[in-house]
């Protein structure tokens, strides 16, 4: 417990960087509860103005601005495109048809909230706009047949089909980017992160507090642990305190004005554990609780109940032989339409690296593929040639070669192998293009488990193994939730998890999140 007290240390904010000793003036009366952060007292300084207003009420509201942004939009572009053939041909045509749309607003906002749009955001800490596609495109869709239907049967206008349709299709682009527009003004400002405590300071809890680190756009800044015996601090966590036990949450929470606790496992008794989220329940705050057996727990999971017990159900292992045939289509229009479109991309980045250094301008590497099979897996080539034999020199630069470290991976940042081209090529993932033939050639899918060289598949044993029972993707949970940030456990863990709860809106999810993970700041591979 000792190892939790006051480090002494000047507080470090989430980005790893050393901040300067808090000014006077932010400075919090912390009694026993010390070491808090200076992110975390910046917050506490500006809620202090703002009355505690809730990150999912302000949220919300820049998500009502950015729909209504998106449906006028959507509306004038149409009728941009369709001068002089209103939306409604009749009586309620003409001049006054922009203010008619504008008196349904309310209308489409509330058809919003009842899809679940202005919901998500404050209970779901990694939900994203990705998330948003099917309740946008059901609810635009709804709306605007329902609009085409109602006036056509009551015969009260005659609205164009051509322009309704445009409608329909630009103001789901448009709410779909204004959404994502909205939630990327929310992503580093103070006013929109969420205190949150860890209830357990084990190593599950300890787990949890890595993935928050890693995901800062979550907009979840954690303060602290709370447990009655918490473990010796792991790597990255030196700059949290343990801030007290169950009995002091109470305060902890209005202290530091906590809006989530997450619980996660603890040496406290589940009847310890269940009072504590009953009493959680009088401040208002949003309450996680990490299930037991989470390492098998998938976005498939759903809740139901029998008399009243709810009972956590997972979807059977296995994928059936249209569901193959419908990831395999995904894959190949996929791959087609991307190297017909990409293919500009792809004259500009093989020049480059022929000008850049001597060598070939593909890389070709043996990986495990689907069922254990071997294969060449294609990559642009961002190192000098020789560059294998070489890896003893950098050897000592290996992020996982300390005491500690994980001797299964060979990771490098900075490697000075990497040429003034391959930096920029790795740091967007463009090298990675060129396994579009991959996927053609049916050794690899868009989405899948980590490609892993056999040097690396030799530890996957047993259970694990499982990971491949789908080809290998150019994408999946790996690459969306950290890249090189995740260590082979867990990289192991999510593949598994993914071909157990395998869905096409799954593979869908994955590919949009993709695009937004590999232009986030901080976020790269080595």
């Amino acid at each position: 417990m000792s190892t939790w007290a006051r480090s002494g240390k000047n507080p470090v904010d989430l980005s790893g960087r050393e901040q300067r000793e808090e000014p006077d003036e932010v400075l919090l009366e912390r009694g026993p509860f010390d070491n808090i952060d200076h992110r975390t007292a910046e917050l506490l300084a500006r809620r202090a103005k703002m009355n505690a207003a809730r990150r999912g009420r302000l949220v919300n509201r820049l998500l009502v601005v950015a729909d209504c942004v998106g449906l006028i939009a959507g509306f004038l572009v149409a009728r941009l495109l369709y001068r002089g053939q209103p939306f409604l041909q009749g009586a309620y045509g003409g001049a006054a048809e922009f203010e008619l749309f504008v008196a349904t607003l309310p209308c489409w906002l509330l058809c919003a909230r009842l899809y679940g749009l202005y919901s998500r955001d404050a209970d779901r800490a990694d939900h994203s706009t990705a998330d948003d596609v099917p309740s946008v495109v059901n609810m635009v869709t709804l709306g605007a047949w329902l609009l085409y239907a109602i006036t056509h049967l009551t015969g009260i206008a005659e609205p164009d089909l051509g322009k309704l349709t445009t409608f329909w299709g630009v103001t789901i682009g448009a709410m779909l980017l204004a959404r994502a527009l909205a939630r990327l003004v929310t992503r580093n400002n103070v006013t929109f992160i969420q205190n949150a405590v860890v209830l357990g300071a084990g190593q599950v809890g300890q787990l949890v507090g890595h993935k928050l680190l890693q995901h800062p756009e979550y907009g979840i800044n954690l303060v602290g642990f709370v447990d009655d015996r918490p473990r010796a601090r792991g790597d990255r966590l030196e700059r949290f305190c343990w801030l007290g036990g169950r009995r002091d949450l109470a305060d902890i929470v209005r202290r530091y004005d906590v809006e989530r606790v997450i619980v996660a496992f603890s040496d406290v008794s589940h009847d310890e554990t269940l009072e504590v989220v009953r009493d959680l329940a009088e401040f208002g705050i949003q309450v996680d609780i990490v299930p037991r057996l989470f390492e098998v727990v998938g976005p498939g999971a759903a809740v139901h109940s029998v008399e009243g017990l709810p009972l956590l159900s997972l979807p059977p292992p296995r994928l059936s032989h249209s569901a193959r045939l419908l990831k395999r289509a995904l894959d190949v229009l996929g791959s087609i339409a991307a190297l017909v479109l990409l293919a500009p991309l792809f004259a500009i980045v093989a020049i480059s690296i022929k000008l850049d250094s001597p060598g070939p301008v593909f890389f070709k590497q043996v990986r495990v593929g689907e069922g254990g099979r071997l294969f060449h897996i294609w990559k642009f080539r961002t190192m000098a040639v020789g560059a294998d034999e070489r890896k003893a020199d950098v050897a000592h630069l290996n992020l996982h070669g300390v005491p500690g470290g994980d001797p299964r991976m060979f990771k490098v940042a900075g490697d000075p192998r990497i040429t003034r081209v391959g930096r920029p090529l790795r740091r967007f993932a463009i090298d990675e293009l060129p396994q579009l033939v991959n996927v053609l050639r049916a050794e690899m899918s868009l989405v899948g488990p980590r490609p892993l060289i056999p040097d690396e598949h030799q530890f996957v044993t047993a259970w694990a193994a499982k990971r491949l029972a789908l080809r290998p993707g150019m994408t999946g949970s790996w690459q969306v939730l950290g890249r090189s940030g995740i260590p082979f456990e867990e990289m192991v863990r999510l593949d598994y998890v993914y071909v157990n709860t395998w869905s096409l809106w799954n593979d869908l999810r994955l590919l949009l999140r993709t695009v937004t993970v590999v232009f986030r700041p901080g976020v790269g591979a080595y």
